[in-house]
């Protein structure tokens, strides 16, 4: 068989249902609409760790991150474990990686062959959670809501622009080469994360738009579950009621975040014609976990509401129609899809069991409407591991140290009821009880979690006034960069961005 160059691009907390394809009437984004009305849309996607660094490490392996140590954005994924990257490699594929991948520690690499780009934050252990004493929060504030709408220029921006000009370049590097080997390609955006800020170009698309507020307003803390209240408590969010404006005008500037993505999307794929490579490549988008986007008056990730995990997950393969995929499927089911489509549909490891299945064989066999969902939060703003399932019509959630919920998304897809004590669900409630305890040694995993976070604390300790490591991909410790690099507070850094200036008459 022939195999197709693969195009992976993934972009950072962009919500399933802010696009077109997912039911929004809102979003301007006219080449991920093109790629879904033509390749295949997987309705039901979702991450499987609603946080950036650990749900790429679970993408990238096929496993949970309760498996692989991967417990938060300051884990190192460990360079014995295989990424899609690895099996590419050994399936006789070029990889290059021009992006954001959030690679802890010294390897940079993970099986990438060519890394195009930097990343954008810190690769060291800078961000090590310490549960039961987690100290002041320098991420994730009001600031992303009320410093929110036009701006001539972010570092998230200068960031987006490179990797786009580096993966074009390395299309038409790739082009003149004489490396026969198809490739893959991952090319991994910071945007629509916030803050929420974009180009007015894009800002101006949604002139005269109704923007929805959202669909359930900010609740009060008794109304909250417990772990959203020590979310929003964590971000100094909880009770507070933001102005239907400000609202408004954050998620706006979130719309026109993912505009400025659509374009350079279009510039990719427009390159990918330019070189003749179109017809034989296989292009897959996603993102790498969901946005509440003001929902329930949370914000941001780091729960299991359907606005947090729910991703798009878009394909495009060579010589397939378009379709719709209604079974659930997850981001750990990326690596054997991948490699589906380098060895034939079908493929599982020959080396160790994954928790993710090839999905070109569910494309043409959209039949397992019961197909569990496995996802955890094991890092910041709690106290213990949670862990979900999701299977077929519900979605339970299970914390050894908050009560348990379960939701029915068919009659309840705003999440608003929850059935985990209602005795007509006790057998649904215990029969996903014992899944989760077949599936997880919750106590187990806990004291795995606290002995890494003493660990990685001890390290961060002995750093002292010292130079830190910098393990960033092509940087030296003493480097200035424009990247964040843990040595101011994250919002101070992320909210340095260039105004627009009046215009002359």
């Amino acid at each position: 068989m022939t195999k197709p160059n693969i195009l992976f691009i993934q972009v950072d907390q962009l919500t399933a249902a802010s696009l077109r394809a997912y039911g929004d009437t809102v979003c301007h984004a006219p080449n991920l609409d093109r790629l879904a009305q033509t390749g295949t849309v997987f309705e039901t996607a979702y991450c499987n760790f609603p946080l950036c660094a650990p749900s790429r490490f679970s993408m990238a392996t096929g496993r949970l991150c309760s498996e692989i140590g991967a417990f938060d954005n300051a884990a190192e994924m460990p360079a014995s474990m295989p990424t899609y990257a690895h099996y590419l490699r050994a399936a006789g594929y070029q990889t290059a990686l021009s992006g954001k991948m959030h690679f802890i520690g010294p390897d940079q690499f993970h099986g990438f062959e060519k890394r195009l780009t930097a990343d954008l934050y810190p690769a060291d252990f800078s961000w090590v959670p310490n549960w039961g004493d987690e100290g002041e929060r320098d991420t994730n504030d009001s600031r992303a809501v009320l410093i929110s709408g036009v701006c001539e220029r972010s570092v998230q921006m200068d960031y987006d622009e490179q990797v786009t000009f580096h993966a074009i370049q390395h299309l038409y590097d790739m082009a003149r080469s004489d490396d026969e080997r198809p490739f893959f390609l991952q090319v991994s955006y910071t945007h629509p994360h916030e803050p929420y800020l974009c180009r007015k170009e894009f800002w101006d698309l949604y002139e005269d738009v109704d923007i929805p507020l959202p669909s359930v307003p900010a609740l009060p803390a008794d109304q909250h579950d417990a772990h959203s209240v020590r979310l929003l408590s964590d971000f100094a969010m909880l009770d507070v009621r933001f102005a239907d404006e400000d609202i408004a005008r954050a998620r706006r500037a979130y719309y026109g975040s993912i505009s400025y993505i659509d374009a350079m999307v279009g510039r990719i794929l427009q390159t990918l014609e330019a070189v003749d490579q179109a017809d034989n490549t296989a292009i897959i988008f996603t993102s790498d976990h969901g946005e509440m986007l003001g929902e329930r008056g949370m914000w941001f990730k780091k729960h299991f509401f359907e606005p947090a995990l729910r991703i798009p997950l878009l394909m495009k393969l060579p010589g397939q129609d378009a379709r719709r995929v209604a079974t659930p499927v997850s981001l750990v089911d990326l690596l054997p899809t991948f490699m589906g489509l380098a060895e034939g549909s079908g493929w599982h490891s020959p080396v160790e069991p994954l928790d993710g299945e090839d999905l070109t064989t569910l494309i043409a066999d959209d039949t397992q409407s019961d197909r569990p969902v496995y996802a955890e939060y094991l890092a910041e703003a709690t106290t213990a591991p949670i862990l979900m399932v999701r299977r077929g019509r519900y979605k339970f959630i299970y914390s050894q140290d908050d009560p348990p919920l379960l939701f029915d998304l068919e009659n309840d897809p705003q999440e608003r009821v929850n059935l985990a004590s209602d005795p007509g669900h006790a057998e649904v409630v215990s029969q996903l009880s014992s899944e989760v305890a077949q599936k997880w040694d919750a106590a187990a995993l806990t004291e795995s979690i606290i002995e890494s976070q003493k660990r990685r604390r001890l390290i961060l300790t002995g750093y002292g006034a010292s130079e830190p490591p910098r393990w960033n991909h092509g940087e030296d410790a003493t480097d200035d960069v424009l990247w964040y690099r843990g040595k101011e507070g994250y919002n101070d850094w992320a909210f340095a961005y260039l105004p627009v200036l009046p215009r002359e008459a």
